[in-house]
């Protein structure tokens, strides 16, 4: 996926303390009024203006999501919004964090524990990481989504989508002369991506945004395409710009153990620290690695296209040939009763990856249904075709593409998000926790492997058991990198000695780790804890356990984090105490 994902996808209390405390020297302090007490009811109306609020704020991330309302606008990069923006969540936080919900419903805590995370997370960046200020990838992202979000999906006409195109376009040159004064201090790697990013960004601007140029009129399709060579000339000049001042620029550096470990607690909700989460990486490592070791040709792990009789000849051919295996999956799901698929769920389809997505995102990534969208479609992005290539993912998608479309697919992301996006509770909705997500995901694939669907030692068997390595092997860089243990080079050469990937694979999932902090964390810490949640249901359940109903039960809830899960299903709120800090009743 990911980027959930998800799209991917914040300082008036302290401003005002800051000014409060400056004025101090002239007057006595004045006792500062207590907080009025926040109810349930209260809470849910204050996450309701914190979305809608969203929705206004970030455009694109907007379109992205299926709400259009706004789709001729970027974001406001400038540095009074940037501050305003911060003000503005770490307000809601401050309210958030100081609610006494002692007495609260059960499920109204979980509701204030989801939110107060979800602002945590929007916190978190900008007190932190600073990425307007260190990340040129920002402003390459804004660009890069703001067409391709009016792109996927053909949500309205395609004159109104192009003339939409047109505007935000026309205000790409003014965000880049913004980003150039914003970056006071770009990170090396950062840059390098947001560059190799940016010179790769014209055939979405030109060959896939004119898909939609059909029926401009003259006039129009002329302001298109001035638009369009300026936003164009915009990037490739940021481009230069970075380049000229790479040598100059700021290594990347590590964000710290103590900030990683308050991105896991406060964030993710994990009951776990980072030294946790490394052990359980590499014993998940080396049980894979033993796996394939015992199979009777452990080569067959490592994808291979020259095993398959029959090639695809071209683009086309193997995007439908990769597509076709869904209704094998579905077919097989059904039959063993594993999972029930709701009658809204829409069609998901297999596309190319555009190029500007590459740097970061090498194997692809799926566009799951936008939280907004009018319809429930979904998509999976994979590269270029090559049967060439060295890529891990191409090569695996040509030998079998199961076990990847059921990570991306069905039962994976595309169903449990679908379900996710129609939840009744608003902030359950909104919440897209990423190591359920692909904890869930990852779950799948050796769930099928273990219940049946793939024949003994054949390739998509083994291949399952290289993805869970290879995922294992991202515990340990992700981790390692940013509490400054490792650098990246040796994240780079875990990746291809423990998890047995490509150097190309292997420095775009390195590159992925660094800029996103716990993501890459996320799989095989999922998987663990909704195989330990399994074992558990399965006892208390006793003779009335059966698979598919504990696959139902535990995505019925949204993308929820495990620990809160836990307490859901079987009302033990041990693990989110854990994680939180505090009590919220017996178990």
């Amino acid at each position: 996926m990911g980027r959930a994902t998800l799209p991917r996808m914040k300082r008036i209390a302290l401003v005002m303390t800051l000014l409060f405390a400056g004025a101090s020297f002239a007057a006595p302090k004045k006792a500062t009024p207590p907080m009025k007490p926040l109810t349930p009811a209260e809470l849910h109306t204050l996450a309701h203006d914190y979305y809608e609020w969203q929705k206004k704020t970030y455009p694109v991330s907007a379109s992205d999501q299926g709400f259009h309302a706004a789709d001729d606008k970027l974001g406001d990069f400038s540095p009074a919004a940037i501050a305003r923006n911060a003000s503005h969540v770490r307000a809601l936080l401050d309210r958030v964090r100081g609610a006494d919900v002692t007495g609260w419903p059960k499920d109204d805590v979980i509701d204030w524990l989801l939110f107060r995370s979800q602002l945590e997370g929007a916190d978190f960046p900008e007190r932190v990481q600073k990425p307007e200020e260190t990340d040129p990838q920002v402003y390459v992202g804004e660009a890069s989504n703001a067409i391709f979000s009016l792109l996927k999906k053909d949500y309205a006409p395609a004159r109104t989508r192009a003339l939409a195109a047109t505007a935000r376009m026309k205000a790409m040159p003014a965000m880049i002369e913004q980003a150039e004064r914003n970056l006071k201090n770009p990170v090396r790697l950062y840059a390098q991506l947001a560059i190799d990013s940016a010179r790769s960004i014209d055939p979405l601007f030109s060959s896939s945004l004119m898909t939609i140029a059909g029926d401009l009129s003259p006039e129009e399709r002329n302001s298109l395409d001035a638009a369009r060579e300026e936003a164009v000339a915009s990037l490739h000049g940021f481009a230069d710009w970075l380049e000229k001042d790479l040598p100059k620029m700021t290594a990347w550096k590590p964000m710290g153990e103590a900030n990683y470990n308050y991105m896991l607690r406060h964030i993710l909700l994990l009951p776990m620290d980072s030294r946790d989460v490394a052990h359980l990486g590499e014993v998940e490592l080396g049980r894979y690695r033993a796996f394939e070791a015992m199979l009777a040709d452990p080569s067959m792990a490592d994808p291979n296209p020259a095993r398959v009789k029959n090639i695809p000849p071209d683009q086309q051919a193997f995007l439908a040939a990769y597509e076709s295996r869904e209704q094998e999956m579905i077919d097989f799901l059904k039959q063993k009763k594993l999972v029930t698929l709701p009658p809204y769920l829409g069609s998901f389809q297999i596309r190319q990856l555009p190029e500007a997505f590459k740097p970061t995102s090498p194997g692809g990534f799926m566009n799951p249904p936008g939280i907004y969208d009018a319809d429930d479609g979904g998509f999976y992005f994979i590269p270029t075709y090559n049967p060439q290539s060295h890529n891990f993912y191409l090569r695996a998608a040509i030998e079998d593409p199961r076990p990847i479309l059921g990570h991306e697919g069905i039962p994976g992301h595309f169903l449990q998000i679908s379900i996710a996006n129609h939840l009744v509770n608003e902030i359950r909705r909104h919440h897209a926790e990423s190591v359920f997500i692909e904890g869930w995901a990852l779950y799948g694939e050796e769930m099928l492997l273990r219940e049946g669907l793939y024949a003994p030692e054949s390739a998509g068997a083994a291949q399952v058991l290289r993805l869970s390595r290879y995922r294992a092997a991202r515990i340990g860089v992700d981790v390692n990198l940013h509490t400054g243990r490792w650098s990246f080079e040796q994240g780079v050469n875990y990746f291809m000695d423990g998890g047995g990937l490509d150097k190309e694979a292997a420095e775009g999932e390195a590159a992925g780790a660094a800029s996103s902090p716990t993501q890459k964390i996320s799989y095989i810490t999922g998987k663990w804890q909704i195989m330990r949640l399994l074992g558990r249901y399965r006892d208390a359940k006793g003779a009335d356990f059966r698979l598919g109903q504990f696959h139902d039960d535990l995505i019925a809830h949204g993308s929820l984090p495990v620990s809160i899960l836990t307490w859901i299903l079987l009302d033990d709120p041990s693990e989110i105490e854990l994680a939180a800090g505090m009590k919220f009743g017996a178990k």
